[in-house]
């Protein structure tokens, strides 16, 4: 293997809390609400799916199922699908709403996995090329950038700067050629097995996280190093 791609919600970086995201939010608009308020509209928001890269809803509602589906497609679908989810929780505001999916996009809002420096870094010393290939409606380098990660991703592949989604072939396509690699020598690492595992159609190695807190994966990526390692191993008999 020459090459690793990664996904980035549940894979490098997880979101925070929906009650954390809300709080955020309620404190930086001076819209305070009391604590047993305040989680009880956390929890519907995160029954409503509202939180990009938090869980997914459980129905999405017919005005928002169109956007839904092509949602990181462009950065316009992914700002509709999310709103109108969030739209479906009463807050002391609407504006919080757009005020709730811009707190999502800054880097305050995520968080590295605790090992994610350590393979990343890993990688870059053993010569290995590193993609992102996401399924995303807006722009994660600054994430990456404030957390002190962009160093070592040598490029982006963002599912709204193409117009496709995972699994879509032509996003790893885009990565595997970026990098200049063959997508037989590159291994996609995701916690999605649908969007993520469209890489195993082009040749691709795949391996797959689970999609935890940050706090309960402390080590999730850590067999990435071996992987390859063990390839290079196999590659040089």
């Amino acid at each position: 293997m020459t090459a690793v791609l990664f996904d980035f919600s549940g894979t490098l970086f997880r979101v925070e809390s929906t009650e954390a995201w809300l709080r955020a939010v309620l404190e930086e608009a001076g819209a305070g609400l009391p604590e047993e308020e305040l989680a009880a509209t956390a929890r519907a928001l995160e029954a409503a799916g509202a939180l990009p890269g938090g869980a997914p809803p459980g129905r999405v509602p017919e005005e928002v199922a169109a956007a839904w589906r092509v949602r990181d497609e462009s950065a316009e679908a992914h700002r509709a699908a999310y709103t109108g989810l969030s739209r479906q929780v009463t807050l002391p505001d609407p504006g919080l709403h757009d005020a709730l999916y811009d707190r999502h996009m800054t880097p305050a809002a995520w968080a590295p996995y605790p090992d994610a420096l350590d393979v990343l870094s890993g990688l870059r010393e053993a010569g290995v090329a590193v993609g992102v290939v996401s399924n995303i409606g807006w722009d994660l380098r600054p994430v990456f950038r404030a957390h002190g990660l962009d160093r070592f991703v040598d490029t982006y592949v963002l599912s709204y700067e193409h117009g496709v989604q995972k699994p879509h072939p032509r996003l790893f396509t885009a990565a595997c050629e970026a990098l200049g690699v063959d997508p037989r020598a590159a291994l996609m690492v995701g916690d999605d097995r649908r969007a993520d595992g469209g890489a195993a159609a082009l040749g691709c190695t795949v391996h797959f996280v689970d999609h935890l807190p940050a706090a309960e994966r402390p080590d999730g990526l850590r067999p990435v190093l071996d992987l390859v390692g063990r390839s290079r191993e196999l590659g040089m008999r």
